[in-house]
């Protein structure tokens, strides 16, 4: 309803007042009363609340979510729309939420608040070895359009959606963790958990409301992890479940439909079974790029971050592992370092325990060693590549509808 209040937790004691105001009784002695107690008051089609003089509300566990949070972070009082009630020349500003319909869809908007990535992942472009098409499609989707908006007009629009697929293990999410650091849009990190309600309907209206609120904080970007979860291909099962399709079917709507503006709301999509997407979904992700198994100079440019010598020290033999490891994914890179670094450890373990002593104190406790080129065999002995079973898939999928990048 129009003239519903925003405030969505009442005490007792407000919902009475709220009542015979709006029934027409005892309207001057209540608005009063307000003004006096700093309660919550129903005049007209606004709601007011008003203080003693110190510019907040006595009882905060009335305010929602976001209320508390603006009153948080302004210093003072905050109405829904955004605008200071203690400074009431000062520039208005945006609200957590979107003005919603009811007080359903503003509830569910605040339980989507929560999947905004604050915080900064720490992940620099730089860092991410290799993968380089894919690094630069998504700057020129993400970064370049803020940076540059007066070209990326008309037809030159941004893209709307990229897909991301490819073995698992190969620095999908990192790329996302980079865009989040990297770029100045409002992230949502969203997963299954995260739109998939028990309750009939609610499945649909997050969707709904996360495009509203992406589209409040545009620019922003959906990280959609694990798709293959959320929109797998419609009508082959028997067994899927109507609330399912209601889901997939207003996704789909969300990210192209008559509902489509022009704020600049970017979805990202990560998977590693592409081949289980709806056709309609990969119609809608404009481009689809595989995030292959690393490159030998990429495979390299790891060994020597994460496994460094000492100047003193004979030098790593980093043609060896990278020859070794021909099938490796950056996770089985990552893993196999970390096995020849547990080496040296054991050795120093077993040497503590032989002693049969008091405990050392921390401090008193010798150095780890350096690893040796006998430790980086034992480990290329005890690890297995886990990511090269369904290469040859990727490639087809790869060739049927991946976008090849040209240099």
């Amino acid at each position: 309803m129009a003239d519903e209040p925003s405030l969505t937790r009442w005490s007792f004691e407000d919902f009475k007042l709220f009542y015979e105001i709006k029934f027409g009784r005892k309207k001057d002695s209540a608005a009063e009363d307000a003004g006096e107690n700093g309660e919550v008051a129903y005049s007209g089609n606004s709601l007011t609340v008003t203080s003693n003089g110190s510019g907040h509300v006595k009882n905060t566990s009335d305010l929602s979510i976001y209320e508390q949070y603006n009153q948080a972070n302004n210093g003072s009082l905050t109405h829904s729309n955004g605008v200071s009630s203690a400074r009431g020349d000062a520039k208005p500003q945006k609200s957590l939420l979107p003005p919603f319909e009811s007080a359903e869809m503003r509830a569910l908007g605040e339980s989507l608040i929560r999947d905004i990535i604050r915080g900064s992942p720490d992940v620099k472009w730089e860092s991410i070895k290799g993968l380089e098409n894919a690094k630069r499609l998504l700057k020129e989707a993400v970064v370049m359009p803020i940076k540059y908006p007066k070209y990326f007009t008309g037809l030159l629009s941004p893209w709307k959606g990229i897909l991301l697929f490819g073995p698992p293990g190969t620095g999908k999410t990192m790329l996302a963790k980079a865009v989040a650091t990297e770029c100045n849009t409002t992230f949502f990190n969203i997963s299954a958990s995260s739109v998939v309600s028990k309750w009939r309907g609610d499945s649909e209206k997050l969707i709904k409301v996360l495009f509203d609120l992406a589209r409040h904080h545009a620019p922003s970007t959906i990280f959609l992890d694990e798709i293959d979860a959320i929109i797998s291909q419609r009508g082959e099962a028997r067994s899927e479940h109507e609330a399912s399709r209601r889901l997939k079917t207003e996704l789909l709507i969300q990210m192209d439909g008559l509902t489509r503006t022009d704020e600049l709301v970017f979805v990202l999509a990560a998977t590693n079974l592409p081949w289980e997407l709806d056709a309609a979904m990969l119609r809608r992700l404009e481009k689809r790029i595989l995030v292959p198994l690393p490159e030998p100079e990429a495979r390299r440019a790891m060994f020597e971050e994460l496994l460094t010598s000492a100047p003193e020290e004979e030098t790593l033999p980093y043609d060896l592992l990278v020859e070794k490891t021909e099938c490796f994914s950056g996770s089985d890179i990552r893993l196999l370092c970390k096995e020849a670094a547990m080496q040296p450890l054991r050795r120093l373990i077993a040497q503590l325990e032989e002693k049969q002593e008091v405990a050392t104190p921390e401090d008193e406790l010798p150095k780890v060693g350096q690893i040796t080129e006998r430790d980086i065999e034992m480990a290329l002995k005890n690890t297995r590549p886990s990511a090269h079973l369904h290469a040859h898939r990727y490639d087809k999928f790869n060739s049927d509808y991946g976008s090849q990048v040209l240099q």
